[in-house]
């Protein structure tokens, strides 16, 4: 098939390094991998560009700068509609619609109802809800009234969790019968798990990814790990990867418990480099903060891929995932004391820490590849041939 890609979310550049930008790439290049041929439509493309998706068709319409949060929840409508008439415009002739979920856009509805083609919408978060609570959302009529004319189009809508997937249903009850839950997932052969003889450092190593944001709870792992390695004889370090509104107040943490010359803050990486950083990782920490927990952690995935035992906070999926102390360990929400603990169990115990990595290794390959996330959701597309 040809398939349009379409993102109004001015928050996520195509080649962006966050999360976000990470899940984009990797759902293009599933959809290539399984035979398809895809052109993006965006409001925002970002610089890092990584190497096999250098031919990748983008098309880009800028939003424009706004004066504040009303104008801009008015210009991504418009950007939206924009997006819609590039790919009906477009020469190539598209079988399929493919949206990721955004606020105030109704890109894919226009698009899919134009071309008379089917629109699978992706959902990823009730992000209604998540403006109202994090942002500031000004027109919440218009953000439900374009929700629902998306969800009423959708001939499959892709929900990262049961959670959201409640919440889709809810929000538009005529379409809680299309919500499939497809988590997200992970490329196994672009992360792998790492050759003991390559590693540059010696050092035990504890590894996170991710935005620093509240939510992501980097400051407990800040605490536990200054906890776990109390004593100067213990030759451990704390890679940290990501960038975020956190980063200043997490690096003044550091000094303040004594862990700063331990600590590395590498700032936000591209993509491809974060499979280097986490072939330095002993272990990988997931360490979320109490609250609810409705998403599908990129970063436990990767740190699967990677041949990582996890410790990860007892939220959401992530038991589900992590199994009984299978793949990781599970630790209380918030908990830094518990967290400490676990990571010198691991540290302690290099033949627990090789059987879990190998069983979350396993596991994402057999489970939770980036193609058969896709082919999941392919496959309810009527006369659609999945391989």
């Amino acid at each position: 098939m040809r398939i349009a890609y379409l993102l109004a979310d001015p928050g996520i550049g195509v080649f962006g390094t966050k999360g976000a930008s990470v899940h984009v790439q990797e759902v293009v290049r599933a959809l290539i991998a399984l035979g398809h041929q895809v052109t993006v439509f965006c409001v925002r493309s970002d610089e890092s560009v990584p190497p096999d998706l250098e031919d990748l068709e983008v098309v880009r319409v800028p939003l424009g700068r706004a004066a504040d949060a009303a104008e801009r929840e008015v210009r991504i409508a418009e950007a939206a509609r924009a997006l819609a008439a590039a790919a009906v415009a477009h020469p190539d002739s598209f079988d399929l619609v493919y949206e990721r979920y955004s606020l105030f856009s109704t890109a894919g509805e226009e698009a899919s109802r134009a071309l008379g083609i089917p629109l699978v919408l992706e959902v990823n978060a009730p992000l209604i809800e998540e403006q109202r609570t994090h942002r500031e959302l000004h027109d919440a009529e218009a953000a439900l009234a374009a929700t629902l004319r998306q969800f009423r189009r959708a001939e499959v809508l892709v929900c990262v969790s049961a959670q959201v997937a409640r919440w889709a249903g809810t929000m538009c009850p005529e379409a809680a019968g299309r919500a499939v839950v497809v988590p997200n997932g992970v490329d196994v052969t672009r992360i792998c798990p790492a050759q003991p003889s390559l590693r540059r450092d010696a050092r035990f190593t504890v590894g996170f990814v991710g935005t620093l944001k509240p939510w992501h709870g980097t400051e407990v792992l800040l605490e536990a790990f200054g906890r776990a390695c109390r004593s100067a004889a213990d030759d451990w370090r704390l890679d940290i990867c990501g960038a975020g509104p956190e980063l200043a107040a997490l690096r003044e943490r550091a000094h303040a418990l004594g862990i700063a010359e331990r600590t590395v803050f590498r700032g936000a990486l591209p993509p491809h480099r974060v499979p280097e950083m986490l072939a330095g990782l002993d272990i990988a920490v997931a360490p979320y903060p109490p609250g609810p927990h409705y998403f599908s952690p990129l970063k436990v995935y990767e740190y699967l891929a990677a041949g990582l035992p996890v410790v990860a906070s007892a939220v959401g999926d992530l038991p589900a995932l992590l199994g009984d102390g299978e793949r990781g360990l599970l630790v209380p929400p918030g908990d830094p004391a518990a967290l400490a603990s676990s990571l010198r169990i691991l540290a302690a115990d290099p033949a627990l820490r090789a059987r879990m990595g190998a069983s979350a290794r396993a596991a994402a390959v057999a489970e939770h590849s980036w193609t058969g996330r896709c082919a999941q959701w392919l496959g309810l597309l009527e006369g659609v041939p999945v391989p």
